[in-house]
């Protein structure tokens, strides 16, 4: 019985159905797919917005994608295109100069068919073989890793959601941290975190890097919160960075969360790393939590519960880096439980040639000379602003210096240094003073321009010397004020052409060698060597007033009270010679078997000072009083924080009065410049 018309009609409908796509599987599983590559290419390229064309063999397999059950649809039984390219590039984005940002020997990926229908580009993983890869950014802080397309709309739209990589490598310059540097990444196996290694070599901010380390094989650009493993142990310029912990937002590299250690000669070197201006110190090393977001036009990175050893010194804090427009803004807390006092040398050049080789930095300071000539380096002082808080319980040194809560604000703003307030407890009484430093270039293109204010009060004999047992029923006090000013590029060029006075009081207390020791002051132990003997001699007074003028510290008045004599002092000092020219004239109290009228003449420089007497002067009973003296010019001159002048009505005052009456004779061969004219 022939067929009816009507089931001849359906079965050939049907039998077209089950047909076109068998036909349609045969076709694309024979077709040469190498002829599809212009058009994909082209899609592609519109989708992310960049060059992208695939040089080599294109071949096409189908595979069943591997999904837990519960999540399984009825789509996913069915297999995808499984696509596999060889000799595929990427190029940078427009805006970008042309350049190729990755190519691939191989690359593989799984096609989701179904979003093909939404003009969506699905892809669930891709794989790369020995790629070759270049990151960049340029000056105005575009990067070629960015997928954003921003040209135009485009219909069709890509998902990428993971990455895998195997042997090759990426190439990595920033013109913003002036890098470039390149990576040699290899596979590794059978290690549950990470999946490649890679080795590093080039240039960061013009310092030599290498190093090595490890990232995770898979990287995930969809989930944005799953966290891409990384390990890196590099050297930069002598500089040690080894960091461990995961990168977050890997599409836009926009957020870190890790370890950080850190180890250099000095700090400052961490500015070819950073960028960051820091201090010149001894050797450091630092460990702590490193958190960043990278945006495209800033970041901020925070450096938090630090430890750390800088010389023999402990830190630790918080610190915030953020980039900014003009310029980076540096903000934190820093903490030192015990400060050495040798470790602050570095800061003003201080310390010695060997010292300065290991912090990578010639050997400047010449034999003869004590004010330390190492230069500041201003040129970068206007590439940041900072606002950081240092706070140290206790800073001692080889002979007990008894100073405790140092406190103070450093503030940089384009260019100018303020360390406002810089004080601290010393020897029962406290030291207050601001200091400004302009090192923008505006006023002197080579030369800070230095302005400082200072007074000390309440500074107990007793306690400065605790060690001394001839100190110890002394009640002593030091009161002092300093307002200095000077132009220069290091500490000896400051002192050199500084402006300013200097006053200062000492009321009771005793003094002797031993004292001189503690205070490590060489000229004191000079004067010493000259005359005989050595005893404790009470001190009534010594009260000083200097007038700085071009860097020559000029007595106006100088007098020293003991039990024994009243000594005039009157001279100078040459802060830029670095030469001594005082006159100390003692007149004894009463009768003595040696008079103490003969002067005493001290001469030569800091380094080597000289001390000379009159022919027929065998011993000074007063030797200890007039060391005191002779020392306390210079100190008084360098270190202007221990320093003030005295009341009108007071002993000291009464001794002030009579000596601007009595002039003191200059030196043999010497000529002493008349005296400023006194303060009303």
């Amino acid at each position: 019985m022939p067929m009816p018309r009507k089931t001849k009609i359906a079965l050939a409908i049907g039998a077209t159905v089950l047909a076109v796509p068998a036909v349609a599987l045969v076709v694309l599983l024979n077709y040469d797919w190498n002829r599809a590559r212009p058009w994909l290419s082209e899609k592609t390229s519109e989708a992310i917005g960049r060059p992208f064309a695939i040089k080599g063999n294109l071949a096409l397999t189908w595979e069943k994608q591997i999904v837990p059950e519960r999540e399984r649809s009825w789509r996913d039984h069915l297999p995808w295109p499984h696509l596999v390219a060889r000799d595929v590039h990427l190029g940078n984005p427009a805006g970008m100069e042309p350049a190729e940002m990755a190519s691939v020997g191989e690359f593989s990926f799984s096609l989701n068919p179904f979003a093909l229908l939404g003009k969506e580009i699905s892809i669930p993983v891709l794989r790369f073989e020995t790629p070759s890869v270049l990151l960049q950014r340029g000056e105005d802080g575009r990067n070629n890793w960015t997928f954003d397309k921003k040209d135009k709309p485009s219909p069709w739209r890509l998902d990428l959601q993971r990455v895998v990589f195997t042997k090759g490598t990426v190439h990595y310059k920033d013109a913003l941290a002036k890098a470039d540097a390149t990576a040699e990444i290899d596979t590794i196996n059978a290690d549950p975190l990470y999946g490649v290694s890679w080795k590093l070599k080039g240039q960061w901010r013009g310092a030599p890097v290498s190093g090595g380390g490890k990232a995770g094989a898979v990287l995930s650009l969809q989930q944005q919160t799953a966290p891409y493993p990384i390990a890196a142990d590099v050297n930069l310029g002598g500089t040690r960075i080894a960091v461990e912990g995961t990168l977050t937002k890997p599409a836009a590299l926009a957020a870190l969360d890790m370890k950080l250690t850190l180890s250099a000669p000095s700090m400052a070197r961490l500015y070819a790393l950073t960028g960051i201006v820091l201090p010149e110190t001894p050797p450091f090393t630092t460990s702590g939590h490193l958190s960043a977001t990278l945006g495209k036009d800033s970041g901020h990175y925070t450096y938090d519960k630090f430890t750390g050893k800088v010389g023999s010194s402990d830190i630790s804090g918080h610190m915030e880096y953020q980039q900014k427009q003009p310029r980076g803004y540096l903000s934190g807390n820093v903490h030192s439980r015990l400060l050495q006092f040798a470790d602050l040398g570095p800061l003003v050049g201080a310390d010695s040639n060997a010292s300065k080789e290991a912090r990578g930095l010639p050997a400047v300071q010449p034999s003869g000379k004590v004010l330390p000539v190492e230069k500041f380096r201003t040129e970068r002082w206007t590439s940041i602003d900072a606002d950081v808080k240092f706070k140290a319980d206790r800073i001692v040194r080889e002979h007990q210096l008894p100073i405790a809560n140092l406190v103070t604000d450093f503030h940089l703003k384009d260019g100018v240094l303020a360390l406002t307030p810089l004080n601290f407890d010393w020897a029962g009484g406290t030291l207050a003073s601001n200091v400004k430093l302009d090192g923008s270039g505006r006023t002197d293109k080579n030369a800070i321009r230095a302005e400082l204010k200072a007074t000390a009060r309440h500074l107990k004999l007793k306690e400065l010397f605790p060690t001394l047992d001839g100190l110890k029923a002394s009640v002593g006090e030091i009161n002092g004020d300093a307002s200095l000013s000077a132009t220069g590029d290091s500490v000896a060029t400051l002192l050199a052409g500084s402006n300013g006075e200097v006053k200062a009081l000492i009321n009771q207390g005793s003094i002797s060698k031993l004292l001189l020791e503690q205070m490590g002051l060489n000229l004191g132990n000079v004067v010493l060597t000259t005359l005989s003997g050595d005893k404790q001699v009470k001190l009534n007074c010594m009260a000083a007033d200097f007038a700085v003028t071009k860097g020559l510290a000029q007595t106006r008045e100088f007098i020293v009270d003991t039990d024994d004599a009243v000594i005039n002092v009157n001279g100078s000092v040459n802060l830029a010679s670095e030469q001594l020219n005082l006159t100390l004239k003692p007149d004894s109290k009463g009768l003595r078997i040696i008079t103490l009228r003969s002067p005493l003449y001290v001469t030569g420089t800091f380094k080597q000072p000289d001390v000379s007497v009159d022919k027929g002067v065998l011993a000074l009973k007063a030797g200890g009083a007039l060391a005191l003296a002779v020392a306390a010019a210079p100190v008084a001159a360098l270190l202007p924080l221990i320093n003030t002048g005295p009341g009108k009505d007071s002993e000291c005052g009464k001794l002030l009065a009579q000596a601007r009456v009595k002039p003191v004779a200059p030196p043999p061969g010497k000529t002493l410049k008349s005296k400023p004219a006194q303060k009303q």
